[in-house]
């Protein structure tokens, strides 16, 4: 097993809409002196990528009816980002003690997360939220080509969001869209060292990796890019969407 190193990407800024986001990234890496390499992974935070692709949303904009106004003052949410997240899902999976989990319209298999996805958290002080990428494994396929492009190196792209778990506490990264590499690492078919041949061992990488990102940028140190150096990826049209279950198989919609 080689070493596995996650680096952060630092003085990347302040992203605005209609930056060339590929074009950000490589200039704080290389301000960094951080020479990428063959092998490496570039991980981002969904936030920078709204931002760069225009999804922000003035709060003051968004006109929240009675209804939502009632929730809001019950369970001290804010009545417009709860009138942001209906509009951004398909469904809503609970609604309960001020938790409100929805199914976001993102293609036939949408993400199941808190409020949509909505977040007014690292964008300007709470005047306006981001909303998800309207299509997030578009999104890393289009920041995966240009730096390609750019840099003429080839390099996987991960976009993650922070989700809480079912009948776990606290928030972890997972990877919402992705492109250049398999999302899964299979083991099925191949024998443990006990010699017991693995029948349903796929590891969901793309999220481990997601996550080991999460890990070493932190929440508040305004640092939305890592570079994964170590891992043996799968070069593969690898989709985030790939990670989401299909509604026939999963037990618990």
């Amino acid at each position: 097993m080689s070493e596995l190193r996650a680096i952060p990407v630092l003085g990347i800024g302040e992203v605005k809409p209609g930056d060339a986001l590929a074009q950000v990234l490589l200039a704080a890496i290389e301000r960094q002196g951080l020479q990428l390499i063959e092998g490496d992974i570039l991980v981002v935070t969904h936030k920078i990528v709204s931002k760069a692709e225009g999804r922000l949303v003035a709060l003051d904009s968004i006109k929240p009816t009675a209804a939502m106004r009632r929730w809001g003052r019950k369970y001290r949410r804010d009545p417009r980002v709860i009138a942001l997240a209906l509009a951004e899902s398909r469904r809503i999976v609970r609604k309960r003690h001020g938790v409100l989990i929805t199914e976001t319209r993102h293609g036939r298999k949408g993400l199941i997360c808190a409020q949509s996805g909505v977040d007014v958290s690292n964008v300007d002080g709470g005047s306006s939220a981001a909303l998800l990428p309207l299509a997030p494994d578009a999104s890393a396929a289009r920041l995966h080509r240009d730096i390609l492009k750019e840099a003429g190196i080839y390099l996987p792209v991960i976009i993650t969001d922070s989700f809480g778990r079912p009948w776990r506490e606290g928030l972890t990264e997972v990877a919402i869209g992705c492109a250049g590499m398999s999302v899964f690492r299979d083991a099925r078919g191949h024998r443990d060292p006990y010699g017991y041949k693995l029948q349903v061992t796929r590891e969901a990488v793309a999220d481990e990796l997601a996550a080991m990102a999460g890990l070493a940028c932190g929440k508040l140190s305004r640092i939305p890019a890592c570079v994964i150096r170590g891992f043996d990826y799968k070069r593969a049209r690898g989709r985030g969407v790939d990670l989401i279950r299909d509604p026939e198989h999963d037990l618990f919609r």
